[in-house]
């Protein structure tokens, strides 16, 4: 029996080792965006009892059409003089995406996405049809990903055209996927996709994301979520280094880092309602470093660090606030902190302390393994005797009994002298 016990013991230090890649989730293909519902009632994701086949039931991406400011004209201006400026390099359209509005309209980004990634838009490469692509692994998922997505695409669009859109999304993805096979699909990959297939079309779109799963992208398309998790821990060395306070209130709460985890894989796609500020955050990234996404997360936290306290000191709370993004944020102002977060606190300065807490997270799932269980505690004060000749559940009424037994005498001679003395 003793030995049974130890190897239930060993069984928890096993298993370890494998519990901070799990953390988030046991693999990659079970995230769904729509488990982030920014509608409907707001709790953390119940892996447990997770199903990939839940209604998308994010409210519809609003393409709402808003007349250009002077600002803004003022700066169509600028991009289109620079379009035809043969001395225009990568650095001006960079400092053009980056600053305040971006690149203003989708004709204009059109032309400009593919110079931030250096895209060649030949044709050349024909894409395969939908049905050569139906023997791929994936397939399956990413058809039910593309079809629970339609709410992404502009309202009023013909039917046809539609199916038309959902078979390019689907080809897209899995060109990419059967072209690397050593990429991982994801889901809310496809998040990213839309948008590039709305704004530039299939071909160059197909490029854009080609490049973006070997460079940005590419650790969210690794087998396990580990590398990812890693960096959704740059999160916390952020805010503790602008606003301590917001950083304990957030630790004391448990909030842990689930929250940004679709605005990371997804680059904020699948978690804004106004397609505008999708398409002005994608400017922004396609101009940054691959960690950009992280940054304008913690921005965008310390944004709404006054809703979080009106929140409470409540996880679930918490978690809930942040994972429904209203249509009334100021994105310029979050997307200047990001701006002044990375230049204040680049990636390799927050190196050591995201390993400290990565270190500190597996010594606690550690501790959590190897903790025995209630069992194993009660079982040391079982005689063998009982374990070995009574099995079952009365072996374990009658254990439990002379334990209680044993305990209630103990207690009682304690408090009132040797029972035989009376």
């Amino acid at each position: 029996m003793e030995s049974k016990v130890s190897s239930e013991t060993a069984n928890t230090d096993n298993e370890a080792s494998s519990l901070l890649n799990e953390e988030l989730f046991d693999k990659q293909s079970e995230y769904t965006a729509d488990r982030f519902n920014t509608k409907s009632e707001c709790m953390p994701i119940d892996l447990n009892n997770f199903n990939v086949e839940d209604e998308d039931t994010r409210s519809e991406l609003k393409f709402d059409i808003a007349s250009e400011t002077p600002v803004e004209k003022e700066k169509r201006a600028r991009i289109e003089n620079a379009l035809q400026n043969d001395k225009s390099n990568l650095k001006v359209w960079q400092k053009l995406a980056i600053e305040e509005y971006g690149l203003v309209n989708d004709d204009l980004r059109r032309k400009i996405w593919p110079l931030l990634l250096g895209v060649d838009p030949d044709p050349s490469e024909p894409a395969p049809s939908l049905s050569d692509l139906s023997h791929h692994a994936e397939y399956d998922q990413v058809v039910l990903d593309v079809n629970r997505s339609l709410k992404r695409f502009p309202p009023g669009i013909p039917y046809k055209q539609r199916l038309a859109l959902q078979d390019q999304l689907t080809v897209l993805i899995l060109r990419v996927i059967m072209k690397y096979p050593h990429l991982r699909y994801y889901q809310g990959y496809h998040d990213v996709a839309i948008t590039f297939l709305l704004v530039v079309g299939e071909t160059v779109a197909f490029r854009i994301m080609e490049v973006l799963s070997t460079t940005h992208l590419r650790e969210c398309m690794e087998p396990t979520m580990e590398k990812t998790s890693y960096r959704l821990n740059f999160l916390y060395p952020l805010l503790q280094r602008e606003d301590k306070k917001l950083h304990d209130f957030l630790e004391s709460a448990m909030v842990g880092t689930m929250f940004a985890l679709p605005w990371y894989l997804t680059w904020f796609g699948h978690s804004l309602n106004q397609y505008r500020d999708v398409v002005r955050l994608y400017d922004y990234f396609l101009a940054s470093p691959p960690l950009m996404p992280l940054y304008t997360a913690a921005s965008l936290v310390l944004y709404r660090k006054d809703k979080i306290y009106e929140a409470g000191c409540d996880m679930a709370n918490i978690h809930c606030l942040l994972s429904q993004i209203p249509d009334n944020i100021d994105f310029e102002e979050v997307l200047r902190c990001s701006t002044r977060l990375f230049e204040k606190h680049p990636p390799h300065k927050l190196e050591k302390d995201v390993n400290k807490r990565v270190k500190r997270e597996k010594e606690q799932l550690r501790r959590k393994a190897r903790a025995p269980s209630s069992w194993l505690v009660f079982r040391n004060y079982i005689p063998n005797w009982l374990l070995l000749h009574y099995r079952g559940k009365v072996g374990l009424f009658i254990a439990t009994a002379t334990v209680l037994f044993g305990l209630y005498a103990y207690l009682n001679m304690s408090e009132s002298g040797p029972l035989f003395y009376k």
